[in-house]
């Protein structure tokens, strides 16, 4: 085998395909003639001597060795692109872009100023935020989609390098006037089980923890309502429908105008969650990426422990 025997497009084709999960889909995207990749597909089949996927009735799949040059394709992409990076860098352009996926519960954060500051430092960068839950957060940024994740409790993944962490508890968030408001201490997650509650999907960081403190104290807590937003949480409370459980820092602006109140949670698996940056694993970023994990990591509330959970300590105390 040789180098010559990976051909960029046909890697293309093959990429497009695994992803999409059939030919005609990856056709359709790329606009070019389904006969075409199936063919460029085949070809590289025959020159490697491996099956690299496998035909379905409704569509394809990679196989283990069609997926290692799916992988190893995205991580071409990913490093060309950022090697064109930092080659207009080094000429002088002071121009660069940088795609983050986060979690909603950070847009506030980072909304409120540290995003302001850095523009200030750097007027010509530019970029795209886009929201996502924990989970495809982590896979976004592992699939080269995206240069940083800012994303709550992930599960630990090989492919993904945590470039901070900061411990941010799970707090109930209450209205100020609620009777659990008002105990003056952390509560237990039991007390909780007794109130209409509101929690994110299954998907997000939020929950999973939440569902790991249900099995360790043997309850189960049935949410009135299911949701992706944070934003709807928030009004669920404010509105007087229910509680719920965020961090903190998610709710920065209701904690400093006093509409909501954020109270500690007695229980160890809320109390370690943590608030994290990721990169993919091995992945040199460009030096405006790099710039701007680096300005996050120390400018937003969420990576800073001392304020976050003071900010809560002190609510749950009044």
């Amino acid at each position: 085998m040789t180098a010559a025997l990976l051909d960029h497009h046909r890697l293309h084709y093959l990429h497009e395909a695994i992803r999409l999960g059939s030919v005609r889909a990856a056709a359709e995207a790329l606009d070019i003639n389904a006969s075409v990749i199936s063919r460029q597909i085949a070809l590289l089949e025959k020159e490697l001597g491996l099956t690299l996927v496998e035909r379905l009735s409704r569509g394809i799949r990679a196989t283990e060795a069609g997926a290692l040059l799916v992988e190893r394709f995205r991580h071409w992409q990913a490093d060309q692109a950022d090697t064109v990076a930092k080659l207009r860098e080094l000429v002088g352009l002071k121009r660069g872009h940088v795609d983050i996926v986060l979690g909603e519960g950070f847009v506030s954060d980072l909304m409120s100023g540290p995003l302001g500051r850095f523009w200030q430092r750097h007027p010509d960068l530019t970029m795209s935020f886009d929201l996502a839950g924990t989970n495809d957060v982590v896979n976004a940024v592992a699939d080269d989609r995206y240069h940083i994740g800012l994303v709550f409790n992930p599960s630990a993944d090989p492919r993904i390098r945590v470039a901070t962490a900061s411990r941010q508890p799970l707090c109930a968030i209450l209205p100020p006037d609620h009777a659990l408001a008002r105990l003056g201490r952390s509560l237990r997650l039991r007390e909780l089980a007794d109130h209409p509650l509101g929690l994110m999907h299954p998907s997000y960081g939020t929950r999973q923890i939440v569902a790991l403190a249900e099995a360790s104290e043997h309850i189960a807590l049935a949410p009135k309502l299911t949701t992706s937003s944070i934003n709807v949480l928030r009004h669920f409370v404010k509105s007087g429908l229910g509680l719920t459980l965020l961090p903190a820092f998610s709710i920065a602006a209701d904690l400093a105008d006093g509409s909501l109140k954020a109270t500690t949670i007695d229980n160890r698996l809320l109390s370690s969650s943590e608030a994290c940056v990721i990169t993919r694993r091995g992945r040199e970023l460009p030096h405006a990426a790099s710039q701007l994990l680096r300005f996050l990591s120390g400018q937003m509330r969420a990576f800073r422990v001392g304020d976050t959970e003071g900010t809560a300590r002190a609510r749950a105390s009044r």
